[in-house]
């Protein structure tokens, strides 16, 4: 029988999702606690990889197992052993052909940029000392909506076969302190959200053109992109299936 997990964390102190040797992450974590409760080695496949630092306010993982489980026993038992910075949310049985990564039809990013130095927000937002053209930075979203090759923001080691994604829908949004930066699409490269964000501020702050974004994503390049954003500010919001 095949399970859905709908959990979320914070990343400060982890290596990020997937399992690496010499560090703690996320996914290793769970599949410890489930063998403990389960009483058999479990392995999970989650959504999609986050880095070390991201959180995820909704990331979604599936597990197989072959004998009945009391759902609701589990979640609680999970949650027991896990750290308090990772919880369960729900636990779902499924059809055999859901696969939480090869499935997923959009995933939803929020990127939180401060304006104002908070210390009740700066271990989850990045803030920018330089004031920001927000007009400007509204200018530049639309080049970036839709279905493009953005290999010029995908950070080496990306495993992606495909640099061509769409990305449905990309919004500031302003927020006590500042704003967040919206990304909807249907997959994201390694490292794709904080390279557009950190390019987005280069060019609110008056570091570079607006016009230069469509010559970024025709160079192919990444070296032609800004700076990487931090990884603090960025949640994995949500995954649609």
């Amino acid at each position: 029988m095949k399970y859905r997990m709908n959990l979320s964390y914070d990343g400060t102190l982890y290596s990020g999702w997937a399992v690496q040797p010499n560090s703690t992450s996320i996914q290793e974590l769970i599949q410890k606690a489930l063998q403990t409760v389960l009483r058999k080695e479990t392995p999970i496949v989650g959504s999609g990889r986050t880095d070390a630092g991201v959180h995820a306010k909704l990331q979604v993982a599936h597990f197989s197992y072959s004998k009945p489980i009391d759902l609701s026993s589990l979640r609680y038992s999970l949650n027991g052993i896990l750290p308090r910075d990772i919880r369960v949310h729900e636990i779902l049985p499924v059809e055999d052909d859901f696969h939480a990564r090869f499935s997923v039809k959009k995933k939803i990013y929020h990127y939180h940029l401060s304006t104002a130095q908070d210390p009740f927000t700066y271990r989850y937002s990045h803030y920018i000392h330089s004031p920001l053209d927000l007009d400007l930075l509204n200018k530049s979203l639309p080049h970036l909506i839709g279905t493009h090759d953005f290999s010029a923001f995908a950070s080496s080691h990306c495993g992606s076969k495909n640099p061509v994604k769409t990305l449905y829908r990309l919004e500031a949004i302003p927020q006590n302190g500042g704003f967040r930066l919206e990304y909807e699409g249907n997959g994201f490269l390694y490292k794709m959200v904080r390279n557009i964000t950190g390019t987005l501020i280069e060019i609110a702050t008056h570091k570079r053109p607006v016009e230069e974004l469509p010559k970024i994503l025709a160079s192919k390049d990444r070296k032609q992109a800004g700076q990487t954003a931090p990884p603090h500010a960025l949640f994995l919001y949500r995954v649609e299936y």
